[in-house]
């Protein structure tokens, strides 16, 4: 495994693994057992980073989430895990009821809430402080200041470590770190977003904006990243929930013109490491100019497997250049 740091400040910055696990179907979709046989797998490999959230998987069984995070709890107390493996969570998008979503009925970003639902991860995962603490998504009835000082009154309360945010406009991100900046509170560090190989349409209305894609990387916060150096990118659904080997899964989304050779030029690599499509990918990720952090989910030990082994997988100069070209 290798490893990487996530944050500036002395007092909370933590160092990773340069893959992370997501949790999300932990307790849900994915059984006791199995997930954690992943964890177990996981932490044996030498990961140290891992993701969940409080809505985690509400859209499950019609319920308001939290699953994920007391599976998380109870795997961390039987294999008595301590700091050393660190865990994300994020608030923000919980439904407030049963059989409503984070689009209709979302918890939100209020002062209240942010305290509320962050003790309540807390105890579901127990742990006196959450590490990293997502702004799961965007909440415009509140006031950013509002949200900025809520959120760094946990940090400087020593129950949460890092910020980050989300599905989130840039201009949102950039204007709360600003506002954190001219308070002098900690402000985010860690964004969360879909970021994978091929490249994504952006014009299309999303459930979370009318504007389009809140949620993935596209040019804007591509170039913010490469400006802010100092910024981590987690990228979640690196592998597009199977999109590479099942064709059918890649939805319109991702009808582009540079989709052919992009996929061409990623079997070309394959072909060329003896690696598969799903690990060039992962490793492309990770040794990008901007490199970020994928987050992999997995139902079974031997999807985990493969990514892990993306870790090990160095690409040559010329194999990262001839995939950043493909069009």
């Amino acid at each position: 495994m290798r490893y990487r740091t996530i944050g500036t400040d002395p007092a909370t910055c933590r160092e990773v693994s340069v893959l992370s696990l997501g949790a999300m179907l932990f307790g849900t979709a994915t059984d006791e057992p199995t997930s954690y046989a992943i964890l177990d797998r996981y932490v044996e490999a030498g990961g140290t980073f891992i993701d969940t959230s409080d809505n985690y998987a509400f859209w499950q069984n019609g319920g308001q989430g939290g699953e994920s995070e007391e599976l998380l709890g109870r795997w961390r107390r039987s294999r008595g895990v301590g700091d050393e493996i660190v865990v994300a969570t994020k608030l923000g998008a919980r439904p407030l009821a049963p059989g409503t979503s984070y689009v209709d009925n979302p918890e939100g970003l209020s002062a209240k809430v942010i305290r509320e639902s962050a003790e309540r991860s807390r105890e579901r995962l127990g742990m006196d402080r959450l590490h990293l603490l997502y702004a799961h998504i965007e909440d415009r009835t509140v006031p950013l200041e509002e949200t900025v000082t809520a959120f760094a009154e946990l940090v400087g309360e020593g129950t949460v470590g890092l910020l980050g945010a989300s599905n989130h406009r840039v201009w949102r991100v950039e204007r709360a770190r600003a506002l954190a900046a001219t308070a002098g509170l900690p402000g985010y560090e860690v964004l969360q977003y879909h970021h994978s190989y091929l490249q994504r349409r952006f014009d299309v209305p999303s459930e979370l904006d009318p504007d389009g894609d809140v949620g993935a990387v596209g040019p804007d916060l591509a170039s913010y990243l490469r400006a802010e150096p100092q910024l981590t990118l987690v990228a979640y659904s690196p592998l597009i929930r199977g999109g590479y080997t099942r064709a059918d899964r890649l939805g319109p989304a991702y009808d582009l013109p540079s989709t052919p050779g992009r996929l061409a030029a990623l079997r070309e690599v394959a072909a060329q490491t003896g690696a598969t499509v799903n690990q060039v990918v992962l490793a492309w990720l990770m040794g990008g100019d901007v490199p970020s952090i994928p987050l992999v989910g997995a139902s079974s030990v031997a999807q985990l497997d493969e990514s892990l082994a993306a870790v090990d997988l160095g690409l040559t100069a010329e194999q990262q250049a001839r995939l950043d070209a493909a069009h």
